[in-house]
């Protein structure tokens, strides 16, 4: 007679299959640490919508958060390049969400 082994998590075959299921593009990169680079806070207030040649571009709730991050660029790209490596961008832009590009 076999004895039953206990279920086994199914968390590895999740996330084995998101990460085979997300785009391999540097939006989705940055989209995927973005939280843990920025924090909860920022994370609320601005997210990675875009990319366009290089730049990311960050939609925030307003114009206030715009200016900050983008004061906090330099930090930023240092984070995430510790992160991600190679796929992280040359630079962020960061735009107002009601902005129009």
């Amino acid at each position: 007679m076999s004895r039953r082994h206990a279920p086994r998590p199914a968390v590895d075959a999740l996330r084995a299959a998101l990460e085979a299921a997300a785009p391999k593009t540097r939006l989705a990169a940055v989209q995927g640490v973005w939280a843990d680079v920025v924090g909860e806070q920022v994370a609320a207030a601005a997210r990675p919508v875009a990319e366009r040649e290089g730049a990311i571009v960050v939609a925030c709730s307003d114009p206030v958060w715009a200016q900050e991050l983008d004061l906090m660029q330099e930090q930023l790209l240092d984070r995430l390049r510790d992160r991600i490596g190679e796929a992280a961008p040359r630079s962020l832009r960061f735009r107002s969400e009601d902005a129009r590009e």
